[in-house]
């Protein structure tokens, strides 16, 4: 009797989609229903004991991605660095980092990787290089060639002491401007001052980084990840930011961001590389070689990375969805994440893609954001809804941030040690460090978790303590695993409905709900309960695309249903934070269903000897 009073009340909750997207057929290229995988090739293998994950680590653990359905895999800087931000500072562009391996290194594992069907996306940083890197050392130099390739500026003189020439502040704190004595000026940095910016408002700026795209496509790049990509112009008066709000004012988010952020200027240096590579591609051919792009923006402002206004120039194949990360938090209710998640469904230009994108290497993990309860949940939205899928290495088998396992001597994070040059006043650092979601890959329980075989050499980073009840090869062991799942909602990625299928959302309570469908397949229907009580959901109440009884197609690592598992329509349950997709179960077959057996009977029948 409980179950139907509290369904009663369900009901009178339902809110029902603005929303419906329609499918497409046979126009998809293969990045638009891919998972992507990020590796941070520092903490992911390491091959030599050096403590430091490296390419030929990478190499050696090419399988798991091909376990889990991975399409394409961007990797973190691999290029020449003095690592003051870990491969951010590029000091040569042309270049593997050592530690990482080598240039055959590189080039074997993009040959690897092909073998297995998986693209590698290396990642491109043109906002900024190395202080030193050798175009940096010859500009402080006053060379010819090379003085405008960085933004130089040669102050204001107060009290006969040159000052910064604005309150422009970095992302990493403190004042965005240092000053060089051998130039006899101040040169700008928005992230670290060992990261000066390049100039690319002067032409041989430009020409050099397309050069760039050019030579590792040659090498055998399936695309690039253009990081921070909205820093890469300021105004050219340099005039003051306005104030945003009260506090350090040498704290980044001191000033509003109007003139060294999202200028039209960057989505023109977009469309750009987007034609060197469009060019590359028609004279190389191939299959499509992508560009990713990392820019924490308002949706008005991503949508542009896709293309100019009039579409008249195409831009980034994949500009970075993070409305999971900004907008949605722990204790966002469904209608949220409908409201959310609908809204930038419906922004996107005609006949593009976007992406789902819960963690990465600069945000704490999901499980740590939202609960590691909640880490399901997140997965199946990543994994279900239409287009692209975005994973950061760990989220297959729920990694958690080592936030509190990291001592302050232990952090190398700049962005943590800058803000407290002198040690810690307060657990402030805790927070601003990224180290705790950098940790080294929990492939098992063995010393190291499996990262490495140090000896007497220590990881990088520590290795999360609860590595020995969290990784790879104990999860693979159990059924019901958050791995053992997310291989799962991989497959169920290669469905027809899944790859193609239109979008309809539903909010019952604390359940988000969604259909796929497309014509001449079966539907799916997507159920996430959100919320930390269990739901009883009629679906017959939601839509009527569905029979009256349904079948589990996958379940969560803690739900009490099991795949296979046969519901009826008007009376759904579900635990707490969990998640199952389902289909409409009949006796008598669907009409694709029957098409389907009729096929296989054909076949059999062919195949029998006469």
């Amino acid at each position: 009797m409980w179950r139907l009073i509290f369904l009663s009340g369900i009901l009178a909750t339902i809110v029902q989609a603005a929303i419906i997207t329609s499918p497409r057929h046979g126009t998809q290229d293969w990045y638009e229903t891919a998972i992507f995988y990020q590796i941070y090739p520092r903490s992911f293998k390491d091959s030599d004991g050096d403590g430091i994950g490296d390419i030929q680590g990478i190499i050696s653990k090419l399988e798991h991605l091909k376990e889990i359905g991975v399409g394409g895999t961007w990797l973190s800087p691999i290029f020449e660095s003095p690592m003051k931000d870990f491969g951010y500072d590029i000091s040569n562009f042309y270049a593997i980092q050592k530690e990482y391996g080598t240039m055959e290194d590189a080039v074997l594992l993009f040959q690897k990787a092909k073998e297995l069907d998986i693209k590698i996306i290396l990642d491109f940083v043109p906002n900024h290089s190395s202080d030193q890197c050798e175009w940096f050392i010859k500009s402080a130099a006053n060379d010819s060639v090379y003085r405008d390739y960085y933004v130089w500026h040669e102050g204001i003189v107060v009290d006969g002491v040159p000052r910064p020439p604005n309150n422009w502040n970095s992302v990493f704190y403190g004042s965005a401007w240092t000053w060089h004595d051998q130039r006899k000026a101040f040169y700008l940095h928005q992230f670290d001052k060992s990261q000066p910016d390049l100039n690319f408002r002067h032409q041989p700026v430009v020409d050099e980084m397309k050069n760039v795209l050019r030579f590792w496509m040659d090498k055998g790049a399936s695309g690039f990840r253009v990081d921070a990509v909205n820093h890469l112009f300021e105004v050219e008066d340099f005039r003051d930011e306005p104030i945003d709000n009260e506090g350090d004012p040498l704290d980044y988010g001191y000033t509003k961001k109007d003139y060294t952020k999202d200028l039209d200027e960057v989505y023109d240096m977009i469309y750009q590389w987007r034609e060197v590579m469009d060019q590359y591609q028609a004279e190389h051919g191939g299959e499509t070689r992508i560009m990713m792009s990392e820019a924490y923006a308002n949706e008005t402002f991503t949508m542009k990375y896709y293309q100019s206004p009039d579409g008249s120039r195409q831009g980034s194949h994949m500009p970075f969805n993070f409305v999971l990360i900004n907008e949605l938090y722990e204790g966002s209710p469904a209608s949220d994440f409908k409201k959310v998640i609908d809204a930038r469904i419906n922004a996107l230009p005609s006949g593009r893609k976007t992406n789902w994108v819960i963690g990465n290497h600069d945000q704490a993990r999901v499980g740590s954001r939202y609960g590691p309860e909640k880490i399901d949940a997140l997965l199946t939205l990543v994994m279900t809804l239409p287009g692209i899928a975005v994973t950061y290495n760990g989220e297959e088998i729920g990694m958690v941030d080592y936030r509190y396992g990291i001592l302050f001597n232990e952090t190398v994070d700049p962005q943590a040690c800058n803000a407290y040059p002198d040690g810690p006043v307060d657990d402030g650092w805790i927070w601003k460090s990224r180290d705790p979601v950098r940790t080294p890959f929990q492939w098992d329980d063995s010393e190291n978790a499996g990262f490495c075989e140090c000896g007497t050499n220590r990881t990088w980073l520590p290795v999360n303590s609860n590595y020995k009840k969290l990784n790879l090869e104990l999860q693979k062991s159990w059924r019901k695993s958050t791995f053992n799942y997310y291989k799962e909602l991989s497959e169920l990625r290669q469905d027809d409905t899944m790859k193609e299928g239109g979008y309809e959302s539903f909010v019952v309570n604390e359940v988000f709900a969604f259909t796929r469908t497309v014509e001449g397949h079966d539907p799916r229907l997507v159920l996430i309960n959100l919320g930390d009580t269990e739901q009883v959901i009629d679906v017959t109440k939601l839509t009527h695309i569905f029979s009256d009884k349904l079948r589990v197609l996958v379940a969560g690592s803690e739900t009490s249903h099991e795949k296979g598992d046969i519901l009826n329509a008007n009376d759904v349950y579900l635990r707490k934070y969990n998640a199952i997709v389902v289909e409409s179960f009949s006796e008598i077959p669907s009409e694709s269903s029957a098409e389907s057996l009729t096929l296989s009977l054909s076949l059999l029948i062919v195949a029998l000897p006469v």
